[in-house]
């Protein structure tokens, strides 16, 4: 019993020793956590998306407190989120702009040539390093879904070959715009309802070869709906700057002879009850 009772002793006192060291070091190195951190990170929304530009909400709530970014610089916050996150820190929340995503592409697999069947990885990069995907079009949506799969919130659909957007979800993180290889898909005003839905800068006749609602950069928008268009080469884009965006209204006065400037919800429509329809199909 006695070599029983001092193995214990010696073990317990080992223990305490270590017990006590540990103590010590972790006392040493103890990184002191701010409150303001932990309080700011409460308030946001949770997403951890990387719309901030940073790594999660935690380190976005860093740099809030740290006075890197003003609170409105999170897209997924509501405008009563920012306002309790500014109350907190007694800071100012900065202008904030509510932006959505637009996949400006109206090439689906009933509107552009397709060169080949591709069976390799469904992941837009993948294809897009293969001969440069499958569909004729360089420069419009590969359909592989790698957007829709990032998105946090839902917010994409791959509708015959497309990716296409549901405004009500979409928060404007920028997630898809990033992860993109052909970058056609852009953040744009959220109260924005009209879009050119080409990416091409190709010239006119080079875009009909391969696609049948291309913007042929005929400038009939331009003219007719004066400072709420721009023409980059052969490209017609919406003036997202303009102080009066292109409304429903405008498109119908204009009508586009091949059908890519449209609304996101006739977009939309077109895109889920019509494929096959086309503003020149019948030329």
């Amino acid at each position: 019993m006695g070599t029983l009772t001092a193995a214990v002793m010696v073990m317990a006192g080992i223990g305490l020793a270590l017990g006590v060291v540990i103590g010590f070091f972790a006392k040493l190195f103890q990184v002191k956590s701010d409150a303001r951190v932990e309080l700011v990170t409460e308030l946001l929304p949770g997403a951890n998306c990387g719309g901030c530009g940073k790594a999660g909400c935690s380190d976005f709530a860093k740099s809030v407190v740290s006075g890197e970014n003003p609170p409105s610089k999170c897209p997924v916050s509501s405008k009563e989120q920012v306002t309790a996150i500014a109350l907190a820190l007694g800071i100012d929340a900065g202008e904030s702009f509510a932006k959505k995503a637009v996949v400006c592409c109206g090439g689906d697999r009933e509107q552009t040539l397709r060169l080949a069947n591709y069976n390799g990885v469904l992941d837009c990069v993948s294809a897009s390093l293969v001969a440069g995907g499958p569909k004729g079009c360089a420069y419009g949506c590969l359909g592989m879904g790698t957007c829709a799969r990032k998105c946090p919130f839902g917010a994409i659909e791959i509708i015959n070959g497309l990716a296409v957007i549901h405004k009500e979800l979409c928060v404007g993180c920028g997630t898809c715009v990033a992860v993109c290889p052909r970058n056609v898909i852009k953040l744009v005003p959220a109260e924005a309802e009209v879009h050119v839905y080409c990416n091409s800068p190709a010239k006119g006749p080079a875009k009909k070869q391969v696609c049948r609602v291309p913007c042929l950069g005929c400038r009939k928008c331009v003219r007719a709906a004066e400072g709420k268009f721009t023409v980059n080469g052969f490209r017609a884009e919406v003036n997202y700057q303009a102080p009066e965006l292109p409304t429903a209204e405008d498109v119908q006065k204009i009508g586009c002879p091949t059908g890519c400037l449209l609304t996101a919800e006739e977009h939309l429509r077109i895109e889920m009850n019509e494929p096959e329809w086309s503003a020149g199909k019948d030329e």
